[in-house]
């Protein structure tokens, strides 16, 4: 198990360091946008290729943050109902969710976008509108993403399995940020 915990450690720290490089793309987006707007009213020029890139920028962020986002426990669950559960019960449904629903739900769609954006690449798809923007690029996020989700719903199965086992501190599934965690706390 230490080999595979050492894996999902990687795993956690990929998906924080992509997270951490996607987080400046909100700032280059909002500038764009801003650009945009100004150049808009107060010089009457606008341009597709600002439009599309604020779409494509958006589209990265969230994308390349959704790994992320399943390591801070940031995505929408049913705590509601889980919070009233032993944490030994949240840990199984965790692992149950995961195996059952997010990595099927996630290597269908890595199955169908990869040939999406090969096809966009082959062909160098572009924008049909006048001053677009490649496709394909955007369309590379798809898989790219997804890609990262599946790496992060195996490192978190991992880290419930360990903390099933004894092997883990259970609380370090489920914590709200790396910077948080009781396994990272320990190495401190």
């Amino acid at each position: 198990m230490t080999f595979w915990l050492g894996f999902a450690r990687i795993v956690d720290e990929l998906n924080a360091r992509v997270a951490q490089a996607v987080s400046w793309l909100v700032l280059v987006m909002s500038l764009v946008s801003a650009g945009n707007a100004v150049s808009r009213k107060a010089f009457n020029l606008s341009s597709n290729a600002f439009l599309e890139a604020q779409w494509y920028l958006y589209a990265a962020v969230f994308l390349l943050a959704a790994g992320a986002t399943l390591q801070r426990n940031g995505h929408v669950r049913i705590d509601l109902i889980t919070a009233r559960l032993s944490l030994r019960t949240r840990l199984r449904l965790e692992v149950i969710g995961t195996v059952f629903l997010l990595v099927p739900f996630v290597s269908l769609v890595l199955y169908y976008s990869w040939p999406y954006f090969l096809d966009a690449f082959a062909n160098r798809e572009v924008s049909l509108n006048a001053g677009g923007l490649p496709v394909w690029p955007v369309k590379l996020l798809i898989p790219a993403g997804f890609a990262l989700l599946l790496l992060q719903g195996v490192a978190q199965t991992i880290k419930a399995t360990a903390a099933l086992r004894g092997q883990l501190s259970d609380d370090a599934v489920f914590a709200s940020s790396p910077e948080r965690r009781p396994d990272v706390d320990a190495k401190r």
